[in-house]
């Protein structure tokens, strides 16, 4: 018995000690970090974290809720056994097959239902990217090619916001989501983006070529942010969220009451319908249902390579040219997907718990493709 006091002395004084280390050396968020996965059963973020963090609200209009049409044929064909069976290994919530912009076939898992929100993770940065063209075209930032240091002159002037957005900032960020102790993992977590991005430097040669980094897309929310005088959740509802009639109104992660900043790469909490649309004003040159949001020469850009030796990305949206067909993407680290071929009129929603990882070298995941093969069967079999 006296050992194991002895024991228990020893784990609460160790314990101690590591929190008051954690404290004194700023890494106090671990802490958090800890109890919001940890402590509720997971080892990492997941799609039903928001409730443990400080929301701003996307307001909809509720005088303008626009309804997916549904096609006739509607739920007529069954998912195929490798795409069930997929959804159900993935821990899939939701499956959309949207052709020539009707809800060709839906399908939800476990407890969640049309209504249901989770975080988007980094698809919320085709949206911030979005932001950024309705900002050009808002005449608050001149254009792509428009200085960093215009809005923050701590960065070299060689820096525009189109490299932000086109990911070719050369800046000093650690895309890590394991390491407890790196920027990623500090930014999700901690109480103050701002302070953390502002700290960055360019330490290689900006707009030269590609390397995902989620502290860009932070930085540009920023940039967005100061440039319109409002909150990223404000201008994405006034430019986005009411005009294209959103069914509900959604949730973006911030910092902390204090700071108040948006985690602009990521935590976007919406349903499957209201991501899909998206895909449908790229689809459609920017324009939704005869009101133009987007300049046609902007989605032009996102929706095309800007470097020849990464033909995967564009502005803000990942590009593939699977089975010989431009396809542009929305991608969150856990399997989020809003996939458009334009070709074919089709949206591809998929949201979920995992995703297949791809491996060292490979630019899209292999659940990518199983998606866009399995849709591609099911509407052959409606044939």
């Amino acid at each position: 018995m006296k050992k194991f006091l002895r024991f228990l002395g020893y784990l609460f004084l160790f314990l101690f000690l590591a929190i008051l280390l954690l404290y004194l050396f700023g890494y106090d968020y671990i802490l958090k970090g800890a109890r919001v996965t940890y402590l509720t059963g997971h080892k990492t973020a997941y799609i039903d974290d928001y409730p443990h963090f400080t929301n701003r609200l996307i307001q909809n209009d509720e005088n303008n809720e626009w309804e997916w049409p549904v096609s006739s044929e509607y739920n007529e064909t069954p998912a195929t056994k490798i795409l069930d069976s997929l959804n159900k290994e993935l821990g899939t919530i939701a499956f959309l097959i949207i052709k020539n912009d009707s809800v060709w076939f839906e399908e939800y898992y476990k407890d969640y239902g049309p209504d249901s929100k989770t975080n988007s993770f980094s698809m919320a940065k085709s949206i911030t990217s979005a932001l950024l063209g309705k900002a050009i075209k808002d005449g608050y930032i001149k254009s792509l090619d428009q200085p960093v240091a215009d809005f923050y002159p701590q960065f070299d002037n060689s820096l525009t916001v189109g490299d932000l957005s086109s990911m070719a900032s050369g800046l000093n960020w650690d895309e890590s989501y394991y390491n407890p102790f790196g920027q990623t993992a500090r930014a999700y977590f901690d109480n103050d983006i701002r302070k953390l991005i502002l700290e960055l430097k360019v330490t290689g040669t900006p707009g030269k070529s590609f390397k995902y980094l989620s502290g860009n897309t932070a930085l540009l929310g920023m940039i967005i942010s100061k440039a319109t005088g409002k909150t990223l959740s404000e201008y994405l509802s006034q430019s986005f969220w009411k005009p294209m009639g959103m069914k509900s109104d959604a949730l973006w992660q911030i910092d902390s009451k204090k700071s108040g900043m948006e985690k602009a790469y990521c935590c976007i909490a919406s349903n499957a319908r209201d991501f899909a649309r998206f895909g449908k004003l790229y689809n459609h040159s920017g324009n939704w249902e005869g009101r133009q949001l987007l300049d046609s020469s902007f989605v032009k850009n996102s929706i095309n390579p800007r470097f020849k030796d990464s033909p995967e990305y564009g502005y803000g949206l990942w590009l593939s040219d699977y089975r010989n067909k431009d396809i542009f993407y929305m991608r969150g680290i856990l399997g989020q997907y809003v996939i458009t071929i334009p070709e074919d009129h089709m949206i591809i929603v998929r949201l979920g718990e995992k995703l297949i990882r791809k491996k060292e070298g490979e630019q899209h995941a292999p659940d990518f493709y199983h998606y866009i093969d399995e849709t591609y069967k099911m509407l052959k079999d409606a044939t």
